[in-house]
């Protein structure tokens, strides 16, 4: 069930965790796209509706993220030091936090719908089609929580292979469903907008009960939910060390997007549909990087806990160089078909040219926003995540968010993505850097576990 992460050649364990977790994440990233292409059919307005959903979806994917940063981090350190009973004890608890809060925020977002919606520039044409959306998609928040991280607790273990394929499974599920409920196939009612939040709702709650059962009757990686409530503490209180600001460094990405979000919703319906298009085609073209920064958090925290420091140095050297190289790559493709990719969505020339242009301009810091992802991840991994935090708070708020209103002024709508890409740039420089400072400094004579007293 579990790979030995702290041995063999560093590129090649990264490239080998890594690709069945990028499989697996072509596919869960496709969840979102087939969505919008489903419902790019049912009209401009639906396209728009949607679109003004992504910051908050984000924002609550981003603390889901956050427990599941949590849970690779502690479980990989636990596992390079063979502590199976952490391990198992560290799985079922941020389980079942994870659950909880996003329950709460479930509850909370069904509750502050029009203010929020309103809030981000939704138009009252808008706000019913929103809520047809968003009072389904919250539901589904819950099991994805549980989900997600009872899988980062599989990669910790050093097995991506299984993570990858219960995502793709999950995609699978809203593929199939997304047409039948969207368009009302085979006998069921066609409910538009709603049907693909249900297909969303129904494939992450089956995908849920999966996964828990496989890994509890299989696997058994779950410790006894019976236990004192000190222990439960305690390994919250462990979780959390690194959660809460892994929460706070994801949660800041979807608050930036939503300001940006309100300042192109100033350019009418047809720019926010149009950016609605572009940034979930984004995904897709950064899935190595996504994939990267996934398992570069448990490589990084089984070898730091077992001493191997060199194995961290080289680590940053492969993943500089490969997101380098593959942004490089990844610029000329998206240069080439951006246009016929973004018109499979839209018929609209003035939509279709929004997100032809913001992925011209973006796709030349996409390498560098991979630096970013992985560097966070890599912080996170050795239990030291304040790091990745202050990056992110620097990428989103100190340098993006200042552009972006320059941007605005003096070019328009482009200068808000102008913005984007120069943020992605610069912090990407400013994190690598400070990852080589601080594992030099262990290197040179501080030791492993002195990332507590703020060293790494």
């Amino acid at each position: 069930m579990s790979a030995d992460l702290t041995t063999g050649p560093v590129s090649t364990r990264l490239r080998r965790q890594a690709m069945p977790m990028a499989m697996g994440l072509v596919a869960f990233i496709s969840f979102d796209a087939v969505d919008l292409f489903f419902v790019s059919k049912l009209g401009d307005k639906p396209l728009a509706a949607i679109s003004f959903t992504f910051p908050v979806i984000w924002l609550i994917s981003s603390i889901i993220i956050g427990f599941e940063a949590g849970a690779a981090s502690c479980i990989s350190r636990a596992v390079g030091k063979n502590d199976t009973q952490s391990a198992r004890r560290q799985t079922t608890d941020t389980a079942a936090l994870a659950g909880i809060v996003s329950l709460i925020l479930c509850v909370v977002g069904l509750l502050t719908i029009n203010p929020l919606f309103r809030l981000l520039g939704a138009t009252d044409e808008l706000l019913p089609l929103v809520h047809d959306y968003m009072g389904i998609w919250y539901w589904s928040a819950p099991a994805s929580a549980i989900t997600w991280t009872c899988l980062a607790s599989i990669r910790a273990r050093g097995n991506s292979m299984l993570e990858g394929k219960i995502i793709a499974l999950a995609a699978l599920l809203n593929a199939v469903l997304d047409p039948v409920l969207i368009f009302g196939l085979f006998g069921f009612p066609q409910l538009g907008i709603a049907g693909a939040a249900l297909a969303t709702l129904l494939s992450s709650g089956l995908v849920m009960v999966g996964t828990l059962v496989y890994l509890h009757v299989n696997l058994r990686i779950f410790a006894t939910p019976f236990t004192a409530l000190a222990n439960v503490l305690d390994s919250w209180r462990q979780m959390l060390q690194v959660g809460l600001p892994a929460m706070l460094t994801n949660a800041i990405v979807p608050v930036s997007n939503g300001v940006a979000v309100a300042m192109i919703a100033g350019y009418g319906v047809d720019a926010v549909a149009g950016y609605g298009i572009a940034i979930r085609i984004e995904p897709l073209a950064l899935i190595a990087f996504y994939a990267l920064s996934a398992v570069t958090s448990p490589f990084m925290g089984q070898n730091f806990s077992a001493g191997k420091i060199d194995r961290l140095e080289e680590a940053r050297r492969v993943i500089g160089r490969f997101c380098t190289i593959y942004g490089m790559c990844i610029a000329l493709l998206l240069a080439i078909l951006a246009r016929p990719i973004t018109g499979l969505f839209t018929d609209t020339a003035a939509i279709q040219q929004v997100a032809v242009e913001y992925l011209w301009i973006m796709v030349i810091s996409y390498g560098s926003y991979g630096i970013v992802m992985a560097i966070c991840a890599a912080f996170n991994g050795v239990g030291y995540p304040i790091p990745g935090l202050i990056i992110s708070i620097s990428r989103a708020v100190i340098v993006f968010l200042p552009l972006a209103f320059l941007g605005r002024w003096l070019i328009g709508l482009n200068g808000i993505f102008i913005a984007a890409a120069v943020s992605n740039i610069l912090i990407a420089v400013f994190g690598y850097l400070w990852l080589g400072r601080n594992i030099r400094r262990v290197k040179n004579g501080l030791g492993p576990g002195l990332h507590r007293r703020g060293v790494v």
